[in-house]
């Protein structure tokens, strides 16, 4: 079987899509690769991208000049992790707080990681997790 190698791109849909991308940058810092009237795209690390999309904006079939992207959307609230180093847990928190961004939750794992939960604008639960989560990380 061919092998994955990581996850490139991960989606999350935004009922306002200004909004949001003033979130993604003023609180979590995440520079700006892309964004249009539909979407943007943010770099992760320099490992991967977070796309944001109007809600609905994608929901017909995209014609490029390269070829087509099928229809897609979401809807409720999605959860995804954002790695970050031990060391930088602390000065998450106190950021998060300066920012009036509530920490729903925090959990130590087993394996020595700890997580910190909370929400952007839409609603969706975003993690910040330390090493020690899975067996990989």
């Amino acid at each position: 079987m061919p092998k994955l190698t990581s996850i490139l791109e991960t989606a999350l849909y935004a009922d306002d899509l200004a909004r949001a991308k003033a979130f993604y940058e003023t609180a979590l810092g995440l520079p700006l690769l892309r964004s249009d009237h539909r979407m943007c795209a943010f770099d992760i690390g320099g490992k991967s991208v977070l796309l944001l999309f109007l809600r609905g904006a994608s929901s017909e079939t995209m014609v490029l000049p390269g070829g087509t992207i099928p229809p897609h959307d979401g809807s409720g609230p999605l959860h995804m992790a954002f790695a970050i180093a031990a060391e930088e847990l602390e000065p998450w928190e106190k950021w998060l707080a300066e920012q009036d961004i509530p920490v729903e939750g925090r959990t130590t794992w087993s394996r020595g990681g700890t997580s910190l939960y909370f929400r952007d604008p839409d609603g969706h639960l975003l993690e910040l997790a330390t090493p020690g989560l899975w067996e990989t990380y």
